[in-house]
């Protein structure tokens, strides 16, 4: 098995060239030569030339913070759009189909799980202990969402199961935060100290190709996706919507998720629409050989745990391409694919305060502050599927051979921080923003589902996702 390197793109330009306006005639707004759009496009491999397919409208004020979280959002959702274009256009063998997004539906889907409502309730997003406490010195982040996570935190710092929020603040109070933050790793659990800005830089996206299989002809299809077979082995937004657009574009997607770890049903009614769930414990015989035969027959394989976590079960990008050697193994992790923190758990929130962000976006008072939404994970989300997207063109068009993509949630922050200017002053759309207009109802095992629609826009494409979201891992592991 040979491996090579192709160009990328991959490091943000420090002055990338972002007008970032609307178009106050509504014609169409500013193209996607704009410096976001056409980075993350080269840093995928991208063609220059489709740029020239890809506009914005609608609403400018939204996602509105001192970083240039609305460039980001938009250029994202835009370079995964052209991809199903383009992939879309090998298919149907015609051109390139227009890409005309629109900021309000990206804005409404980068908080898709704040709009979601089930049955008129509202999930809860964070629970009690997650957030940020001060510490001696400072402050830190915590992230107590899942049961064990909370569990090992307050074992860490020595604290009774039934703790509750003004306990463990006191308890934080009493300690620097890097002794929290260094205590709380090696206890397995979730505090990361406050940082300012760091100057590290981690790349957008990692493309290697490995060896020269070809892949499987994809023939005539209605959507890009369509008959694509995705194993997602991801968790927790940024991955869940790499696949959930994917399922979007009619790709057969099957979560598989080990039998010990529960998820959050909240969290899956807003990220498995178009997918099917279930549960396979790796460690079995036979739940290892239901998985086995369907890794013989995938084409995609989306893995959203920490690097090495999945290595002992063979399950390494060497070796899932040592077996399958036209596969497209996609990667994401919290915090890059070296450094220190290589191989640490992370959330989105804690890599805001990681790397700088929460100081960025602090208040008058001095507290930490948050972006308007969690877009490293719903950034880094469609830039997966763009690159999965890509990749399956790129094989059939340019080079074969296996695809290993690597993407992280620090990644995407470094071309936040550092690869997207500021926009620039300039006449900004009346035109108001009213979320509405991107959510619609639909019925689901779950209840009535209040969700935000898909933001990819491409002529022809499909508005909304074909089923909604089944119980989490409940079906059969068996390919649809």
């Amino acid at each position: 098995m040979t491996e090579s390197p192709t160009p990328e793109a991959a490091r943000p330009a420090p002055h990338d060239d972002a007008t970032g306006q609307g178009d106050p005639t509504g014609q169409g707004g500013p193209t996607a030569h704009d410096g976001p759009t056409a980075h993350a496009w080269a840093a995928l491999g991208g063609p220059a030339d489709l740029l020239d397919r890809v506009s914005f409208h609608g609403p400018d004020g939204v996602l509105p913070a001192r970083l240039p979280v609305r460039q980001l959002a938009r250029a994202a959702v835009a370079a995964c759009s052209l991809a199903a274009g383009e992939l879309s256009a090998l298919r149907a063998g015609g051109p390139v189909p227009e890409v005309r997004v629109d900021q309000g539906a990206v804005a409404t889907a980068f908080v898709s799980e704040r709009h979601l409502r089930i049955d008129g309730r509202t999930p809860v997003s964070f629970a009690p202990l997650s957030g940020f406490w001060p510490s001696a010195d400072g402050w830190v982040r915590t992230h107590a969402n899942y049961p064990h996570h909370r569990a090992r935190l307050l074992a860490a710092l020595g604290l009774p199961v039934d703790t509750g929020p003004e306990r463990l603040a006191g308890r934080l109070r009493e300690h620097p935060g890097q002794w929290i933050q260094e205590r709380a790793y090696e206890a397995g659990a979730l505090a990361v100290a406050v940082a300012p800005v760091t100057g590290t830089i981690h790349p957008l996206v990692e493309t290697r190709v490995v060896g020269a299989a070809a892949a499987r002809p994809l023939g005539p299809a209605g959507l890009p996706a369509e008959g694509v077979r995705v194993l997602d082995l991801t968790r927790v937004i940024a991955g869940p919507v790499a696949t959930r657009s994917l399922a979007l574009l009619g790709a057969d997607v099957l979560r598989v998720d080990p039998t010990r770890l529960p998820e959050a049903e909240d969290a899956h009614a807003d990220t498995g629409f178009g997918k099917r769930s279930t549960r396979l414990d790796l460690a079995d015989p036979g739940d290892r050989a239901v998985f086995e035969e369907l890794l013989a027959t995938a084409d995609v394989v989306v893995s959203g745990y920490r690097p090495g976590a999945l290595d002992a079960f063979g399950l390494a990008p060497a070796d899932l391409l040592e077996r399958r050697p036209a596969l497209v193994v996609a990667q994401v992790c919290a915090w890059g694919r070296t450094g220190p923190w290589a191989g640490r758990r992370g959330f989105d929130s804690l890599v805001q305060a990681g790397v700088g962000i929460a100081a960025t976006e602090a208040g008058a008072d001095g507290h930490p502050g948050v972006l308007p939404a969690q877009a490293l994970d719903h950034g880094t989300g469609y830039l997966i599927a763009a690159g999965v997207l890509r990749a399956l063109t790129d094989q059939r068009t340019g080079r074969p051979g296996g695809r290993h993509l690597r993407f992280s949630l620090a990644g995407t922050a470094s071309w936040l921080q550092h690869g997207i200017a500021p926009a620039a002053p300039g006449p900004a759309l009346a035109e108001p923003y009213e979320p509405r207009r991107w959510l619609v109802e639909t019925d689901s095992p779950y209840g009535r589902l209040r969700h935000a629609l898909p933001p990819l826009a491409y002529a022809g494409g499909p508005t909304d996702w074909s089923r909604p979201p089944g119980r989490w891992g409940t079906d059969a592991p068996a390919w649809g």
